[in-house]
């Protein structure tokens, strides 16, 4: 009897964990693995590192007991698709073997003393009023720092690819990687979705050359099989068509069933991030690029705070001492019970507002930013502080929403949420009171998985094209409607206090930076 190969494997490398996922060619997720990663280990306050091994092996660890549960999926897998997390960055020598330790996303250190651009681009960088936008692109980027702090390790890099790039070469055995995974910095021309011609000004800002860099495959289309080698390892089978998707965000774009501007797609997760797929190129804030999209030829024009979700963590941490040891107790995650903290608290926290700046950005907010928390009284307690960090994202996002419509010229008129954060039915409700309008999630919460599913089920056939892939494979779960009364309040707040907030805080922040030289 022949077996019908009609199941999608897709591998999401998220940054908590990864997980290897089965969807059937309607969206529904047939088989699940999952395994915790340690995210990063610190050799130095504000570094992160990883062991790229420690991805490699944690790849064939879920994909192991994946076929360990369910051993009859192997053989009905048409192909596979990998998402990962952005702008992890590896370097390789030339037997393919990483020099150092894998510099993780969440990593803050920063390289000084740079020269100046200079000849043209120099000029017209200056004469824009650019120059300290361009030197902080410098300071930020991961390939600086390596070549000028272990210049050795530059000097043998044959190879510097993202985490996905990465995974790939040890899937295929070949530098091969998508173009919907290429976040970060690296010199990469986002506007025409390949590498930067030969005199683009990126390639001055790093020491990054051509060769170093793996081919670029558009999202959808065949990247390559899996190698025998890998087959051992992983328990794939060799042979197995490999289609390419896209970074994390990207793909939980589309596995949300968005494809239109007036379609925002909120992301509740590590980092916080509003998206809107463009098919031309938008930059929401300038000289910050729109990133590619899970389709190809179309952007994600993207607005994202930082320490997102991350904050749900730093509150557990910090005040969510009851909620962990109660947790443990009734074997629940203690983020589960911060919803009963938040039913009694009304909306607007009773005056607090917070600005979810913990880490600050280039131009949202800028680099001198820091959070703040103001209009404490003695009726507020730690119930109250959890509630103004949810309403201070959905603060943040909506102003990302007004800048991307700014930009764009175009109306957001839908709100969709994924994400760990989407999970909590408070979240949803105050993201749509603050918004203003209906907010759904997806039926299912690996939109991230599903997004890669999606471009797997196009690359190999199983839907003719995209609108049709997403129309069969994504569907609208619950649906949140905004409670008008609760809207009309936020919104007051919104433009009356929160846009006004960083404004007339920024003069102290620089003065704090003097001063303490954090952030640095």
């Amino acid at each position: 009897m022949t077996t019908t190969k009609d199941l999608l494997l897709a591998i999401d490398n998220g940054t908590q964990s990864i997980k290897a996922l089965v969807f059937s060619i309607d969206g529904h997720l047939k088989a699940c693995e999952r395994l915790p990663l340690v995210p990063y280990y610190s050799r130095q306050p504000g570094w992160a590192e990883q062991d790229p091994e420690h991805f490699w092996q944690s790849l064939c660890r879920v994909c192991r007991r994946l076929f360990r549960g369910s051993p009859s999926l192997k053989d009905c897998i048409a192909g596979m698709s990998i998402t990962t997390q952005r702008g992890t960055v590896i370097n390789l020598d030339s037997r393919g073997t990483p020099l150092r330790p894998a510099i993780v996303w969440l990593d803050q250190r920063k390289t000084s003393g740079l020269p100046q651009l200079k000849g043209m681009w120099g000029h017209l960088f200056r004469v824009a009023g650019l120059r300290d936008t361009i030197a902080y692109l410098q300071s930020e980027a991961e390939a600086n720092w390596i070549a000028t702090y272990q210049p050795e390790v530059w000097k043998k890099t044959h190879k510097y690819l993202l985490l996905s790039g990465y995974l790939l070469y040890r899937l295929t055995g070949t530098f091969v990687d998508s173009v919907g995974s290429q976040v970060g910095y690296i010199p990469f021309d986002y506007k025409r979705l390949k590498w930067c011609a030969d005199r683009d000004w990126r390639w001055r800002l790093l020491p990054v050359k051509r060769h170093q860099l793996p081919e670029l495959i558009p999202p959808g289309q065949l990247i390559g099989e899996v190698s025998r080698q890998a087959a051992e390892e992983t328990g794939l089978p060799a042979g197995l068509p490999i289609i390419a998707a896209a970074a994390d965000k990207a793909c939980e774009v589309i596995g949300s069933g968005s494809l239109e501007p007036s379609v925002g797609c909120l992301s509740y997760g590590t980092t916080a991030t509003i998206n809107a797929t463009h098919r031309r190129y938008v930059e929401a804030i300038p000289l910050l690029p729109a990133y590619p999209s899970a389709v190809p030829g179309c952007y994600t024009v993207e607005v994202q705070i930082y320490r997102g979700y991350w904050m749900v963590h730093w509150f557990k941490e910090q005040f969510g001492h009851p909620e962990q040891q109660e947790a443990l107790r009734k074997g629940l995650a203690a983020e589960d019970l911060f919803e009963d903290l938040v039913a009694g608290i009304p909306p607007g926290s009773m005056g607090l507002m917070l600005q979810p700046f913990w880490t600050p950005g280039l131009k949202n907010p800028g680099p001198e930013a820091k959070g703040a928390i103001i209009g404490f009284g003695d009726v507020h307690c730690r119930a109250h502080l959890y509630r103004s960090i949810l309403e201070g994202l959905a603060y943040a996002l909506r102003e990302g929403k007004e800048q991307i419509e700014k930009r764009s010229n175009t109306a957001i008129t839908g709100i969709r949420v994924s994400g760990g954060g989407s999970q909590s039915r408070s979240a949803m409700q105050l993201t749509a009171d603050i918004f203003g309008m209906p907010t759904g999630r997806p039926y299912i919460y690996e939109t991230s998985g599903l997004g890669a599913a999606i471009d797997a089920a196009v690359g190999l056939g199983l839907h003719p094209d995209f609108p049709t892939a997403v129309a069969s494979m994504s569907r609208m779960g619950d649906v949140f409607e905004p409670d008008m009364k609760n809207h009309q309040l936020y919104n007051a707040l919104f433009h009356d206090v929160y846009k006004k907030m960083y404004r007339r805080l920024k003069p102290l922040y620089r003065k704090i930076r003097e001063i303490t030289g954090y952030p640095g």
